[in-house]
């Protein structure tokens, strides 16, 4: 079989120790693999690595695949500075990201997933189902585009775009290794969530990778009837056996967990509900707990409307001794929650 039909390396997936075995199979001295690394981690590829012999550039051209999303779409906020991104995937499907600024730091939410399959009833993401799973390259490609396009270090990520990360496993965890490692992005696991809607198996999983991520759990209700009716997720791994993973894992990392709760009109927004998911927490989580009530971004095709008493169910948790705070809402003039660029992307090129 000749090289040139052999099925090329996806290079931004590869760990530097991986890379460095990969350079040595070419008969090239170990060294080159750290210069490459670099280059690479900084969305260089080809003759844009200066220091890198011509012969070689195509060398690795032939042998290696850099799979660098492209800008397919940007939309900029003029309140605040957020960016959403549509990204483009070198088989032509897109994905979407959103950096944001905070005073601890540049954000950017990245996607893990094309589509999803969880069918969560409020979230844009799933309508079309899952088309397949992102690479670790193209997780940690979302972060290195944004950075060539803003020109601003990112230093905080949260996974909380297009997809479920733990129902890509593995790359989920590869991408972890990748975007942590110092001779890469250097982006500490601390400054990374990490949000699952509750697959159970997984979760105990993850708190035994040795990867200090902080855990947020896509809750959204207070007890398993009104999480089955817009979460399908609850029907397999129910409340109680989703609380009692989110347990194991403090106990197991001693970190924090924080769950995700979008509050919706009529479905789970009361200050009797707010009163029921004190007292749930308070039976299965012994550690500290946080709860990030978001008001839902409204999806045409829910037909699922935003809450009103936001400010209620909030101040009711914090009475009752629960850490609850509303996520401040970014990008409001561009629409930055995640899933319908990527949707309308869709609709206006078929």
């Amino acid at each position: 079989m000749t090289m040139t039909n052999t099925p090329k390396i996806d290079i931004l997936s590869l760990s530097l120790e991986e890379l460095e075995d990969e350079i040595i199979r070419l008969g090239e001295p170990k060294f080159r693999a750290k210069q490459i690394y670099s280059w690479i981690t900084k969305g260089c590829f080809g003759s844009e690595m200066r220091n890198i012999p011509v012969a070689l550039q195509n060398k690795l051209n032939e042998v290696f695949e850099f799979r660098l999303p492209k800008v397919n779409k940007k939309l900029s906020s003029q309140l605040d500075g957020t960016i959403k991104y549509l990204f483009e995937l070198i088989d032509g499907e897109c994905i979407e990201s959103v950096f944001m600024k905070y005073e601890h730091g540049n954000t950017l939410c990245i996607s893990s997933q094309v589509g999803c399959r969880m069918g969560c009833k409020f979230c844009a993401s799933t309508l079309a189902g899952r088309v397949r799973n992102l690479e670790p390259s193209e997780m940690l490609g979302q972060i290195i585009a944004a950075t060539k396009d803003t020109g601003e270090r990112i230093s905080n990520v949260v996974m909380m775009g297009i997809g479920e990360p733990l129902d890509n496993y593995d790359n989920t965890i590869k991408f972890l290794r990748l975007v942590s490692s110092e001779n890469g992005l250097n982006i500490g696991l601390r400054h990374i969530s990490l949000s699952t809607c509750g697959l159970v198996d997984k979760i105990d999983r993850l708190s035994k990778e040795h990867l200090p991520v902080t855990l947020s759990v896509s809750l959204h209700a207070y007890d398993n009837q009104v999480r089955s009716g817009i979460m399908p997720v609850n029907n397999k791994f129910p409340i109680e056996l989703l609380l009692g993973a989110c347990n194991r894992y403090f106990e197991e990392t001693g970190r924090r967990i924080s769950f995700e709760y979008t509050l919706i009109a009529g479905k789970n927004d009361t200050v009797e509900g707010a009163i029921a998911l004190a007292k749930l927490l308070k039976k299965y989580i012994k550690g500290s707990c946080h709860v990030n009530l978001i008001p839902l971004n409204e999806v045409k095709e829910t037909r699922l409307e935003t809450s009103k008493n936001v400010n209620n169910f909030k101040n009711k948790l914090i009475s009752l001794g629960i850490n609850a705070t509303v996520r401040r809402k970014l990008g409001s003039d561009i629409n930055a929650s995640c899933g319908q660029l990527r949707r309308q992307s869709k609709e206006e090129t078929q």
